[in-house]
């Protein structure tokens, strides 16, 4: 597989159309690296400056918690009060005290620019990128509300915090959660400004600000005006990011706080309020409102979305190197709407076409025939990332291979086992090492990819050709075949980081460049986006 060195152009929000830039970085991947002297003044930090600034947040978490508590007392969840004086008192003292904390964490200046909004102008904000924990910055510096799942307020201290700024709650254990969650924002979007407006991070994960990925509608149900906030962190040293591959949550904490300096910006943009057909399509509220934000960021915008970050995460035996096309393939597949619903019918009915086909070589004609679509910019797109020798010409075996990995990312043995039934001969049900090669680069999501050691290892007889059966064998005895046979013998084939760190140690202050194993998705921006308000794949079908 390859990356095109093209894009065609997509439609977007009201339809018009709009260029997607060349290839990017993989928005769930952070990779700190450090010089020298870096490092050294990291190392002169930890012992000095980290432990000071630590115990002064601390000092602050815990001095916040009493005005919090006793503002709470009383207070009902479905109803809200009038602000009388010493409420007022308390929540200017809350933001001193948050603002202290931040003061002492390195964010000495904090820029705000533009005009926030009121709350009967704008009841929601929308917020991005959302890169970090740090960007509970604006919460504290706003006291707005914001979208939580249930179990933060039974966390001791944090929980009363929480509770103080009134947050729309989402509970894993009910239901029908997801919609209470939307007709309480509803509620209270619609309450003339009685309620404190609601912050939403709509990507619904922390990306590495690369890019903005698709916007979940949950913010845009409403129907209601909103306003677009960006975010920034200007700083030489990127210690901020805290996203799905790389730096975990303490390692994130240690390098900021051992920075001297750490620059904040944030920037209100104008009110943006929907039209009569956004107010009818949430997913087209949500493109228009993160076109605005990509401009004001001036980044890119991908439809890479939660779902994606979920496959680079996924734990099979054959873990996605960083720079993967598969991403770039899932996202096409779910923008032709290719998906299946019943996964293991489908993958078997089109293994059984690809192997009649004998390796015969698809046009793009052809490859739209045998998937049943239409010939469309997209399907191009789709059908250049498998037409490798730019001879107008695709091995429909790959499709499956890496459709196979999309829908069933952990199961690494069926996939390879759905892989050697297409290629085996007739003969001996056994492929050749050019065969496993093509095989295991589709699965990998990569363009070249030498597998002489792995074939040496599996064909101990040498007789030039190995089974399915002997492979699962020696993937049973060797788990980490892919990082002892692959990742050893081809240089370009870098391994996710956090999967990297599963067989390290803990960092320390002299190799600051460990990483984090998975995270699980930001408290910030639980998904709350109910599953019938329509998608930006629907969005998309709908204007080509």
């Amino acid at each position: 597989m390859r990356l095109p060195n093209y894009r065609h152009c997509v439609v977007e929000g009201d339809g018009k159309k709009m260029d997607q830039a060349p290839p990017f970085r993989n928005p769930f991947v952070h990779i700190l690296k450090f010089t020298p002297l870096e490092k050294a003044k990291i190392a002169l930090m930890t012992v000095t400056l980290f432990p000071i600034r630590l115990l002064i947040a601390a000092f602050m978490m815990l001095l916040a918690w009493p005005f919090a508590f006793l503002a709470s007392v009383g207070r009902s969840e479905t109803t809200i009060e009038s602000q009388c004086l010493w409420r007022r008192l308390v929540d200017l003292i809350l933001k001193i005290i948050m603002r202290v904390m931040w003061f002492a964490g390195g964010f000495h200046w904090m820029t705000v620019k533009g005009r926030r909004a009121l709350p009967a102008e704008a009841p929601i904000l929308t917020l991005a990128p959302h890169s970090s924990y740090f960007d509970a910055i604006p919460v504290t510096m706003t006291m707005a509300s914001i979208v939580m799942k249930a179990e933060s307020k039974d966390i001791p201290l944090w929980g009363t915090l929480i509770k103080y700024i009134r947050p729309v709650f989402v509970s894993r254990s009910d239901q029908d959660s997801r919609k209470k969650t939307v007709e309480e924002i509803k509620r209270r979007a619609h309450s003339g400004g009685e309620w404190p407006q609601i912050m939403i991070f709509p990507e619904g994960t922390c990306t590495n600000r690369s890019c903005l990925i698709t916007f979940k509608p949950g913010a845009f149900i409403p129907a209601v005006p909103v306003q677009p906030v960006v975010i920034r962190y200007p700083n030489k040293m990127d210690s901020i990011t805290w996203t799905w591959q790389g730096p975990g949550a303490f390692e994130i904490l240690w390098l900021t706080l051992c920075q001297l300096h750490n620059e904040f910006v944030i920037e209100y943009l104008p009110i943006y309020t929907p039209s009569e057909e956004e107010k009818n399509n949430p997913a087209l509220f949500a493109t228009n409102v993160r076109r605005i934000l990509a401009k004001a960021l001036g980044v890119p915008i991908t439809d890479y979305s939660f779902e994606d970050c979920q496959l680079a995460m996924a734990e099979g035996q054959l873990r996605l190197p960083v720079d993967t096309c598969l991403l770039e393939y899932a996202k096409l597949v779910r923008r032709l709407g290719l998906k299946p619903h019943n996964t293991e019918k489908v993958l078997q009915d089109f293994g059984n076409r690809a192997r009649k086909l004998e390796g015969q070589k698809l046009n793009l004609d052809d490859f739209a025939q045998f998937l049943d679509v239409p010939v469309s910019d997209m399907l191009r797109d789709m059908f250049a990332l498998f037409e490798e020798h730019e001879d107008n010409c695709m091995d429909i075996r790959e499709y499956v291979i890496a459709l196979s990995v999309v829908c069933r990312p952990a199961k690494t043995l069926e996939t390879m086992k759905l892989a050697f039934k297409m290629f085996e001969a007739e003969e001996d049900g056994a492929i050749t090492e050019r065969e496993l090669a093509v095989i295991l680069k589709t699965a990998l999501g990569v363009t070249h990819l030498s597998v002489s050691r792995l074939f040496t290892a599996i064909d101990t007889e040498d007789t030039g050709k190995t089974t399915f059966d002997k492979f699962r064998s020696f993937v049973q005895q060797h788990p980490d075949f892919a990082e002892d046979y692959l990742y050893t013998e081809n240089a370009c084939l870098h391994s996710s980081p956090c999967h990297a760190h599963q067989r390290k140690s803990s960092p320390s202050p002299q190799t600051p460049q460990g990483t984090a194993t998975a995270k699980t998705a930001n408290g910030i921006c639980p998904d709350f986006s109910p599953n019938d308000h329509g998608t930006i794949d629907g969005l998309l079908k709908k204007h080509n």
